[in-house]
């Protein structure tokens, strides 16, 4: 099965960085978030309680992107795929968190980590969007 929710874009300012610069005036971040879901009932029932409900998804990565701060990015996308992993019934989360404008020298557009988690016991595939 792969039926795939793509969150793209997903624009945040956040306090991550190694130095104390960045974790003091922080810095525009980017995420995307891929959701392999299976969307059969959905597609038949045409309600939202049969999928998982994005908007809650992306309240998620919101809070965790502008909440805590960690230092590095690896780590940032870790807490998200738990997070999205513990709290949504997905099968599986692909992200790629992107910090622009980092401070590396050469003029780097942005420096993205991407990662794929997946849920360890399937039997825990329940929506727990609240």
């Amino acid at each position: 099965m792969k039926d795939i929710i793509r969150m793209t874009g997903m624009s945040f300012y956040g306090y991550h960085g190694v130095s104390a610069a960045e974790r003091e005036t922080g810095r525009m971040f980017e995420v995307d978030c891929e959701l392999e879901v299976d969307l059969a009932e959905a597609g038949k029932s045409d309600q939202l309680t049969d999928t998982v409900d994005y908007a809650h998804v992306y309240e998620t990565i919101r809070e965790t992107v502008e909440g805590k701060a960690f230092s590095l990015l690896e780590r940032l996308a870790g807490e998200l795929a738990a997070r999205v992993l513990d709290r949504f019934g997905v099968y599986s989360v692909t992200l790629r968190v992107r910090k622009l404008n980092p401070p590396v020298r050469g003029g780097v557009k942005h420096i993205e980590v991407e990662l794929t988690r997946h849920q360890a016991d399937t039997t825990k595939l329940i929506d727990n969007q609240s």
